[in-house]
């Protein structure tokens, strides 16, 4: 067995999954290292949902082999509990916030701190939420506290919020499913901060997005899939955004992506 320290942080290897006679994803492979952000891109239909949704526990593929620090996992006990338990967490698009929610409440949202009476110990829970406003999104003297709600913060800043959350659960790996959807220039530059953020502190990342300026801004590495399948591996100081533009469009070493 590959000793612990030297072996990627994640690692699938000829992955399948079908739904009915639809091919989503086959014989895909994807490796993750420690302390690098890998953007996974493709078109539409390109199998990036379905990949993302095998690493975060969503779905279990039908075949190939995952490993995590180099320990094969039990793809028939994979589920999202035993990827968080593995330190992966899935950050999605803002509208998976709670709007009317208290920051509070989204930040511990499925695993409250409970105290010795069984209730929800949301003292502590707004003191915490605190810290990742402050420390994380660097929010000081804007008026915006534990008890305001999602709405009164802005697209990159709730963004910020859900990675702060994935950060102050300890994950190693966080997942960023097109966090920079709809969201002007100054909000992309904060959530592209915030995704370095993550690196800094000797994290690991996954970025999907469409837009190949974002994902080259902060990726050290690029997979790209085409109809369910890897098509390219490519290292971020060795392409530039328009070649693994054409390389999307097909227009690189003529193989389409």
């Amino acid at each position: 067995m590959v000793n612990e320290k030297d072996a990627p942080l994640l690692e699938l290897r000829g992955a399948g999954k079908r739904f009915g006679s639809v091919v989503a994803l086959e014989d895909a492979d994807f490796t993750l290292r420690p302390g690098e952000a890998a953007g996974l891109v493709g078109d539409n239909g390109a199998g990036k949902s379905t990949l993302v949704k095998i690493l975060s526990g969503v779905l279990r593929p039908d075949g190939g082999v995952f490993r995590v620090r180099g320990r094969d996992v039990d793809l028939r006990r994979w589920n999202v509990a035993a990827a968080r338990r593995l330190g992966i967490e899935t950050v999605h698009q803002e509208r998976a916030l709670g709007e009317c929610q208290p920051l509070w409440r989204n930040v511990f949202v499925g695993r409250h701190k409970k105290n010795r009476f069984g209730f929800i110990d949301a003292a502590f829970e707004k003191r915490e939420t605190e810290k990742v406003l402050k420390e994380f999104l660097g929010l000081r003297g804007h008026g915006v506290s534990a008890e305001a709600e999602v709405s009164a913060l802005s697209g990159g800043e709730r963004q910020g919020l859900a990675i702060g959350r994935a950060m102050y659960f300890n994950a190693d790996v966080v997942i960023l499913d097109e966090p920079t959807t709809a969201l002007s220039l100054g909000e992309v530059d904060k959530v592209l901060r915030f995704v370095r953020d993550v690196k800094d502190a000797g994290k690991s990342a996954v970025f999907i997005s469409h837009n190949m300026r974002h994902v080259h801004a902060v990726c050290d590495r690029f997979t790209v899939l085409d109809r369910g399948r890897v098509t390219h591996e490519l290292a971020g100081d060795e392409v530039s955004v328009d070649a693994l533009s054409r390389v999307l469009t097909g227009l690189a070493g003529g193989e389409g992506a």
